[in-house]
């Protein structure tokens, strides 16, 4: 199971201005898109007025291979093989929606955690304009 203090005490949180195109494009920073081990696609979220966009891990065909091979490497074969792999089958989805409902927990976390750097750093409009 994820644990949310352990992850909310690394550095996890970065900012970075990034331009859309006209064509409502983005290009994800090469830093970001190999940490994350980006590929083709991934997974966008809009919640909070925030876009949050995260890696597509397995898809469901991925899970069955596993499932069914451990499976057959535990002896199931036949009815019994089916009828195990439906039960374990319909555990997948509940178990996802926990991750996802940890992920929300974290970014909600980290939004309110978030102090934005820019007054620090250009001052306030009142300061630029004395």
């Amino acid at each position: 199971m994820l644990d949310v203090n352990k992850e909310l005490e690394r550095p996890s949180m970065e900012k970075r201005r990034i331009h859309i195109s006209s064509k409502r494009q983005i290009t994800i920073p090469a830093k970001y898109f190999d940490a994350l081990g980006l590929s083709k696609e991934v997974d966008c979220i809009y919640a909070n007025d925030m876009l949050i966009l995260t890696p597509v891990r397995a898809e469901e065909s991925a899970f069955a291979e596993e499932i069914l091979s451990d499976l057959i490497e535990q002896g199931y074969t036949g009815e019994k093989l089916l009828a195990e792999f439906k039960r374990i089958n319909r555990q997948v989805r509940p178990a996802v929606e926990k991750l996802i409902e940890e992920a929300d927990a974290l970014a909600k976390a980290a939004s309110l955690d978030y102090v934005d750097p820019t007054d620090d750093i250009f001052g306030t409009a009142d300061e630029t304009k004395a």
